[in-house]
């Protein structure tokens, strides 16, 4: 399934994209019942949003690969992380969604050196709609900090802890 006209390096990108894309799903779905299992009901829905938003992403790569001729495969799926409250599993999302972000930003500046401007674009739209994830989950731990959701994490002492 090989054409000559696709960069090796932008097929690695779209490779590893995939991966931590249904990495994101995995992480964020497994947040999304924890926080259903500790009576979150309302961090849990958005939580299993944040899961479909990224399954969409893993679609568009997918198509992506196979638009460019290639096989999609996700070489490794990453360990779920947990925590004991509502703001740990943010702050892991947080720092998943940074590691998202700096491959997307590596793919699109790689695609530019190379002259894939088609790449670079499909790249630069996924890096954009990360850093605005990024950016909703900074706001959300903001509200948490600053006691608005506070009430709904003290409803949820009696959970069990998770490593």
């Amino acid at each position: 399934m090989f054409t000559a006209r696709t960069d090796q390096g932008v097929l690695g990108y779209l490779g590893r994209a995939l991966s931590l894309e249904l990495s994101a799903v995995q992480l964020y779905s497994s947040h999304a019942r924890l926080a259903a299992l500790w009576g979150l009901a309302e961090p849990a829905k958005r939580l299993k949003q944040e899961a479909q938003e990224e399954l969409e992403h893993a679609d568009r790569i997918i198509e992506r690969m196979l638009a460019l001729g290639f096989a999609p495969n996700a070489s490794q799926l990453l360990p779920v992380r947990v925590g004991q409250s509502l703001t740990d599993l943010l702050w892991l999302e947080h720092a998943f969604e940074a590691e998202i972000i700096q491959l997307y930003d590596q793919a699109r500046r790689h695609s530019a050196r190379v002259g894939a401007h088609d790449d670079r674009l499909f790249f630069e739209g996924l890096w954009q709609e990360e850093l605005a994830h990024q950016q909703s989950l900074l706001e959300w731990l903001e509200q948490l900090q600053g006691g608005q959701l506070a009430t709904q994490e003290s409803n949820s002492l009696n959970r069990p802890h998770w490593r």
